[in-house]
C-alpha cells in the first residue's frame, strides 16, 4: 500500500513563513487601525478645545490696580467706583445678595478674602436682577445696587474690575471664574460670613 506523500521540509518552512507574514499583516493592520482611531480622537479633542477657546468671552477689557490694604475705622475715599481694594474696615461684609447699597469699606474687606462684588444700576428691572443673581455662584459673591455706575453692571474683585453691558454679558461668568478666589486674592479662603450684613449688625468677624 502506497504511503501518502509527506510535505517536504522546504514546503513546511514556506507554509510557516506565509503564516508568519499573515500574522504580521494582521498585527500591522490592527496597530494602524488603532493609531488612526487615537489620532481621530486627538483631532476631535484639539478641535473642541480650540473652538472653546475661540468662542470664550475675552477679558481684555479688565482693568487692574494695586490697592493698599490697611485696616481703618474711618470712611475711605476710593479712587475707583465701585472700589476694587484699598484701605478698609476691619469687619468684612457677609457675602450674599443685597437689595440696598452696602458700605464700601466692608465690601472691600470681602474682596480681600476673594469675593467678587457684582454691582448693578439701581434702576435695573427686578426681573433682570433676578436673572443676574440666578447665574452667579452662591459663595464668595456679593450682589448689590450701586449708584453712579459707568455701565449697567460692574464686576469687581481685588485689584480688578470689568464694566459690563448688562446682566446677560457673557464676560461676567468668565470674570467670576477667573477672579473669585483668584490668584490676585490677598487672603484666599478667608471667611465671607460671620462679618457684618451692612446694616451695623456684626458677627465676631474682625481681621
Amino acid at each position: 500500500m502506497a504511503r501518502p506523500d509527506r510535505p517536504s521540509h522546504a514546503r513546511l518552512e514556506k507554509l510557516k513563513n506565509q503564516q508568519r507574514a499573515r500574522e504580521r499583516r494582521t498585527r500591522w493592520l490592527w496597530v494602524g487601525g488603532t493609531s488612526l482611531a487615537v489620532l481621530a480622537i486627538i483631532a476631535v479633542v484639539v478641535f473642541t478645545v480650540a473652538r472653546d477657546v475661540a468662542t470664550r468671552p475675552t477679558l481684555d477689557a479688565v482693568s487692574t490696580y494695586e490697592p493698599s490694604r490697611n485696616h481703618v475705622t474711618t470712611p475711605v475715599t476710593y479712587k475707583q467706583s465701585p472700589p476694587v481694594g484699598g484701605d478698609h474696615n476691619p469687619v468684612w461684609l457677609n457675602c450674599g445678595v443685597y437689595d440696598k447699597p452696602v458700605p464700601n469699606e466692608n465690601a472691600v474687606h470681602s474682596l480681600e478674602h476673594g469675593a467678587v462684588w457684582v454691582t448693578y444700576s439701581p434702576d435695573l428691572p427686578a426681573g433682570q436682577v433676578d436673572g443676574l443673581v440666578s447665574n452667579l455662584p452662591a459663595d464668595y459673591v456679593i450682589v448689590s445696587p450701586y449708584t453712579g455706575l459707568p455701565s449697567p453692571v460692574v464686576a469687581s474683585a481685588w485689584g480688578t474690575q470689568l464694566e459690563l453691558d448688562g446682566v446677560d454679558d457673557p464676560r461676567l461668568g468668565e470674570f467670576v471664574r477667573e477672579y473669585r478666589q483668584g490668584p490676585q486674592t490677598p487672603e484666599p479662603g478667608a471667611a465671607c460670613t460671620g462679618g457684618t450684613d451692612g446694616t451695623g449688625t456684626s458677627g465676631a468677624g474682625m481681621e
